[in-house]
């Protein structure tokens, strides 16, 4: 039986990543939050950041997007350090970020919401995609952004980023209160996404449904990556993760 792998074995890997995160600490304010997150994903993975809640994850994808106030560190995306950009600059070099408030405007109607995000690069999906991936969507497209379900506004806020030709995505608690068979076509839409070459880094509370979909799991804690476990080696530490979970 394979030990799980060790973090300096993860962080060992990151010449081949597409996103490198080493020392990264960030502040809301005065407030400490995250204190020297280390991870590395590779292109075309599925990575999950898994924690108690207020362990820093929702934190970290902030702080790799640019949105905190102060960072410090290092956050490699396809050989850019982009600790010193904007939000805007880090989003143009290819990364999508789709927060769990989802961020639908009210004004606009489904379509309008796809359609609003610029193309950063090519490769973004067609709108036509978007709605192979979430037939929802095709048959709510006129209705305006807000009135749709919560299952359908995180179909929309997914598909907004795909448009984008973002090649990877920060994906924010997506299932969130969703119903069971929403949560099962989000899955399903993560797998397909990752088969046509998306690297997607996601946090997520709900642990089944992470192993469903993700090649590692990132255990964050107290502002920091503590250990990461293959999917493989899931069943062989599955009591040491409800530990770090308080499952």
């Amino acid at each position: 039986m394979r030990e799980t792998a060790t973090l300096n074995e993860t962080k060992a890997a990151g010449g081949d990543a597409l996103l490198a995160v080493r020392d990264l600490n960030g502040w809301y304010g005065e407030s400490h939050v995250l204190h020297g997150v280390e991870f590395d994903v590779k292109p075309g993975e599925v990575v999950t950041l898994l924690g108690r809640n207020g362990a820093g994850k929702t934190s970290t994808l902030c702080a790799i997007m640019g949105l905190l106030a102060k960072r410090t560190g290092s956050v490699r995306f396809a050989g850019n350090e982009t600790i010193a950009l904007q939000p805007r600059h880090i989003a143009r070099l290819g990364i999508g970020f789709c927060p769990e408030e989802r961020g639908i405007f009210s004004s606009l109607n489904v379509e309008e919401n796809l359609m609003l995000p610029p193309r950063i690069a090519a490769g973004g999906l067609s709108v036509e995609r978007i709605y192979e991936l979430f037939p929802n969507l095709l048959e709510r497209r006129r209705s305006q952004g807000t009135k749709l379900s919560g299952g359908e506004q995180q179909m929309l806020a997914i598909g907004r980023i795909l448009r984008t030709g973002a090649k990877l995505l920060l994906l924010d608690e997506p299932t969130e209160g969703l119903a069971p068979v929403i949560v099962q076509q989000i899955g399903a839409t993560i797998r397909e996404l990752k088969k046509e070459g998306f690297t997607i880094v996601l946090v997520e509370q709900n642990l089944r449904f992470a192993a469903s979909v993700a090649d590692r799991h990132c255990v964050v804690e107290q502002g920091r990556v503590i250990d990461m476990i293959p999917s493989a080696d899931l069943d062989a530490n599955i009591d040491k993760l409800h530990g770090y979970l308080g499952v």
